[in-house]
């Protein structure tokens, strides 16, 4: 089948989209003058918890709502429904709570009533065409403010428009605020999501410092299948989700139920296990509501972006012990590259079993279904001619991909009383990924070139012939193969919390125990006669089918990790908190594999067991600002089990890594916890860290070229800063930057010797940028005749890195560094019960041509592979919420 390049869609349909979008934001904030704000508001806010009463309010009138979160907590309002004044609103919605309201300089503090006050009756407005004699009559804009107390139902709210959560789980498996965690902890809320139209997970992870992405593939095989996260320095596949920890699958994750995305940096084995020293990512996920809530979004884009997302959820009984969320989303899209497609299902049910107020249970599921076209990125370098390689070329041809994911799991937890909590969670997670045909463009050259790698590579009269046959040029080679991958993942955990006094000490208690078993499965093929396959350079035509059939070549490798783990967060005297855990670690390994026509072989690597410990204090004098330190330790994953070399056509898996860590910084938080600020400084050392066998004529029975070696030791180092928040009411701003300075600092002497200054202490690892920064900041105007118009913009940074070559050796050659600037603007209104948005965000404005990594191979192949940075796009969105 002969592959259809993704034409890019033109310029008058761009421009048309562009001014259409543009036009129906102007019409509507400037016809907003025609809608006067009336004396009297028509209201439905369904009956449910006082702070999503609170929170409706806010978002239907104009009013600044202030409250302590402490005093909602537990308590229920009977709802709104008709046309209230202000002042009959609020007393309605907080009749029979106990609490009243004052009214001053336009804020409504809501507070503890006066016990000898009368109680107050709420009353409907008799005269909707007169205003009242109230000075509340004109307010400004409506923000819910949150104080104190921690309140889940309110930044669980789908209208809440906060940058800054107050609470993470990720780095104690605990729900503690953010300034009194020992711990570096970035939370990206939902707010910033939908600001910044993030449709990918890689795209969020720009607002942490220290945090950068690319594709895992180095040699082009597979290209875009995975990506890697790379956290201060060191690379993982592996991210989180509601703490399950799945292995790949980052780049195919799909963000349609995700109501925020949490980053703790550093060792995080203490709680997680096998995790790579840098970092972990967790994403969190919606969960049912009480209160009904439905959301609508279409949004559509450069290159054919078609994405529709839908959003239900609430009460399946009257009781509310039934609580149900569903999220769905299609996507239809093109690419700036030639044959790269991407079709994508997703379905996300969960339902949620309230059997008492001390007992919960929630099962959850997702589906999800993807198809794409792969892209190795191949460029040709070929010494003295300026190819200029169109930006959109795929040397790859069409080569289909299939990612489908199922997850399953259920959580329950029991409190015993105030004190104590019994959680427990089993969840399964089964991940194939298909490719019939890849065209994995390799090499490029000269048919005498080209013949020179032909030998090294493969002894095939064929092939031979195939070239001979070719008139003089230069050609791409491209290695034809097929690859199926399953990975299933299994995982239980059981948590004990509770608190409790000791001597005046305040103790917050974790016992737990975790089990994961990871197992993978891979079918690798090769075409029998013909393993190469050549396009010309500057007008590659695609051959129509492989010459096959393909012979596959099995892999399997499995792991076991048990893990116990206790930890402890004491409350001190004088605002001192004290956090210290140790965990204890075994894990099993073991691998398979049967050549086509072979003899299945097996070795299991020994079991190994760790302590690894973390020890973390913190002052919290005032309530805005806190300083702390931590100590880390880490027992980590080898990345897609790496081999040594033990003989020819054999080889070991590499132990697990190590790692320490010293941390040190400030948090800083402003206006009511709207703003928070961290300073950190970090030092990371890792041991045992794999990275590719300089000697590349070994083979350790993956093929000749894949086998790995373990360098002595890895140091990563340096400052970090991340703003974030919100400075006046609907000015928010996201800040961050990052110095990393990651070298080698020991080297195993044999590896010295062979690869030169590739490994050598002081030598740079590579795929690191020195420098990051990121700069966001949007403005949503509050009151007047543009109320709920927003704009914003931003700026990512990203300083030059060293680029390895196909094995993994860093080389001299640098990616040179860029900047990319984006744009956003948008409305939204109130039209009766329904709050209707649209908005338009142009990414890389300037349309900078940027690589975000490289592999080079210029001796080898002739060329380098890259990750290219998306060109300008620009992306529109409407949204219905209700």
């Amino acid at each position: 089948m002969t592959g259809t390049t993704n034409a890019l869609p033109p310029r008058t349909t761009l421009s048309h989209r562009l001014l259409t979008l543009m036009f129906l934001i102007s019409l509507l904030a400037f016809n907003t003058r025609a809608y006067a704000e009336p004396p009297t508001r028509q209201y439905n806010i369904p009956a449910g918890s006082l702070a999503h009463a609170l929170n409706n309010l806010a978002e239907h009138s104009d009013l600044q709502v202030i409250y302590d979160t402490g005093l909602t907590q537990g308590l229920s309002s009977q709802g709104l429904k008709g046309s209230y004044s202000t002042a009959a609103a609020l007393q309605k919605l907080l009749s029979g709570t106990g609490l009243a309201y004052t009214l001053s300089d336009g804020e409504v503090t809501i507070r503890a009533a006066d016990k000898t006050q009368k109680p107050f009756v709420p009353v409907a407005n008799p005269s909707p065409g007169k205003p009242e004699p109230m000075s509340e009559s004109t307010l400004p804009k409506v923000t819910v403010e949150a104080d104190s107390a921690y309140d889940p139902e309110y930044y669980a709210d789908p209208y809440n428009k906060d940058y800054v959560l107050p609470n993470a789980t990720v780095g104690t498996k605990t729900d503690t605020p953010i300034m009194e965690t020992p711990l570096n902890v970035q939370v990206i809320s939902k707010q910033v999501l939908k600001d910044q139209q993030v449709i990918r997970l890689t795209d969020s992870l720009k607002n942490v410092s220290g945090v950068t992405t690319n594709s895992s593939n180095s040699i082009g095989f597979f290209g875009g299948k995975d990506q890697n996260i790379f956290l201060r320095g060191f690379a993982s596949e592996t991210f989180f989700r509601n703490g399950f920890r799945l292995q790949q699958g980052s780049a195919s994750r799909e963000l349609a139920n995700v109501e925020s995305v949490e980053v703790l940096k550093g060792p995080a084995a203490i709680l997680y296990g096998l995790v790579e020293p840098g970092g972990m990512v967790n994403v969190v996920t919606k969960q049912p509501l009480a209160t009904p809530y439905y959301g609508f979004t279409q949004q559509f884009g450069s290159y054919d972006l078609y994405r529709t997302t839908l959003d239900a959820s609430g009460p399946l009984t009257k009781n509310k012990d039934l609580l149900y969320r569903t999220n769905l989303s299609y996507e239809n899209s093109g690419s700036f590259r030639d044959f790269v497609g991407r079709e994508d299902v997703f379905f996300a049910p969960v339902l949620r079993w309230n059997i008492s107020p001390q007992t919960q249970i929630t099962f959850e599921m997702e589906y999800n279904h993807l198809h794409k076209g792969l892209d190795g990125g191949f460029i040709p370098v070929i010494p003295g001619q300026n190819l200029n390689t169109p930006i959109s070329r795929n040397y790859d041809g069409y080569s289909p991909s299939t990612t489908e994911t199922i997850f399953g799991g259920f959580n329950w937890s029991h409190q015993f009383n105030d004190d104590w909590t019994l959680k427990h969670s089993f969840s399964v997670n089964q991940q194939s990924f298909k490719t019939p045909f890849s065209g994995n463009a390799s090499f490029a050259g000269d048919k005498a070139f080209l013949q020179s790698v032909l030998g090294a590579t493969e002894e095939n009269p064929i092939a031979d012939q195939l070239l001979d046959a070719l008139p003089d040029g230069s050609y791409v080679g491209r290695i034809a193969n097929s690859l199926e991958e399953q990975k299933n993942t299994t995982s239980t955990n059981l948590d004990l919390v509770g608190h409790f006094d000791t001597s005046g000490l305040k103790h917050t208690l974790l016992l737990g125990g975790d089990y994961y078993r990871l197992d993978t499965t891979i079918n690798q093929g090769f075409p029998i006669g013909q393993l190469l396959s050549y396009v010309p350079l500057t007008k590659p035509n695609f051959p129509a089918t492989p010459i096959g059939p393909f012979h596959p070549d099995k892999f399997t490798t499995f792991t076991d990790q048990y893990g116990l783990y206790i930890q402890d967060q004491i409350k001190l005297p004088y605002d001192i908190h004290v956090t210290g855990g140790i965990r204890y670690q075994y894990i099993h390994q073991g691998e398979s594999s049967k050549p086509f026509g072979g003899t299945s072989t097996s070795s299991s690597a020994p079991a190994q067991d760790a302590v690894t410990p973390r020890v973390g204090i913190l002052w919290h004098p005032k309530n805005w600002v806190s300083l702390y330190a931590n100590y880390a330790e880490s027992f980590g994953p080898q990345f897609n089990n790496p081999r040594s070399f033990v003989s020819d056509g054999v080889g070991k898996l590499i132990g697990p890594t190590s790692a320490a860590q010293y941390e040190g910084g400030m948090k800083f938080s402003f206006f009511n916890g709207k703003l928070r600020t961290s300073l950190t400084y970090f030092d990371l050392t890792k041991t045992n860290l794999a990275a590719g066998d300089p000697n590349r004529t070994r083979d350790c029975g993956t093929g000749i070229g894949n086998c790995f070696v373990a360098l002595g030791e890895v140091r990563s180092r340096g400052p970090e800063i991340d703003i974030q928040g919100e400075i006046l009411p609907g000015w928010n701003v996201i800040a961050t930057w990052t110095n990393t300075d990651i070298k080698v600092t020991k080297a195993n002497p044999g590896i010295q010797a062979a690869s030169g200054a590739s490994f050598n202490p002081g030598s740079r690892l590579p795929n690191v940028p020195r420098n990051t920064g990121r700069l966001w900041s949007s403005y949503e105007v509050q009151d007047g005749d543009y109320k709920g118009l927003t704009f914003g913009g931003g700026v990512t940074l990203r300083d030059s890195q060293l680029a390895p070559d196909a094995y993994g050796a860093a080389l001299p050659s640098k990616i040179p560094g860029y900047a990319t600037f984006d744009l956003m603007a948008g409305y939204s209104r109130q039209i009766g019960d329904a709050k209707v948005s649209i908005q338009l965000n142009i990414d890389n404005l300037l349309d900078k041509q940027y690589f975000s990594s490289a592999t080079t191979c210029n001796v080898t192949c002739q060329g380098k592979f890259v990750d290219f940075g998306t060109p300008r796009t620009f992306m529109g969105q409407v949204s219905v919420q209700y």
